[in-house]
């Protein structure tokens, strides 16, 4: 990750990211036991729905952290 140096990087938003990844991760692990499929397919499902949650919300954090950094960067070419 290439945040601010200066920064200390605060851990809570990243053990919510693990909590809310693993949380729909079970979920969905739940809800595909209701259904008619392979245990190898409902773990892949699941590990698809981990990382793409968890993608997605570690790609938000690290992108607000940057935004709400108070120490004075240059602004990119193209971004605000």
């Amino acid at each position: 990750m290439n945040l601010c140096p200066k920064c200390d990087r605060p851990l809570w938003p990243f053990a919510m990211i693990l909590t809310i990844t693993s949380v729909i991760a079970f979920l969905t692990w739940l809800i595909l036991g209701l259904s008619a499929i392979e245990p190898w397919q409902r773990l892949l499902v699941t590990l698809i729905a981990f990382i793409a949650v968890g993608a997605t919300l570690l790609h938000y954090v690290v992108s607000c952290l940057r935004r709400h950094c108070r120490h004075g960067h240059p602004v990119v070419q193209g971004r605000s």
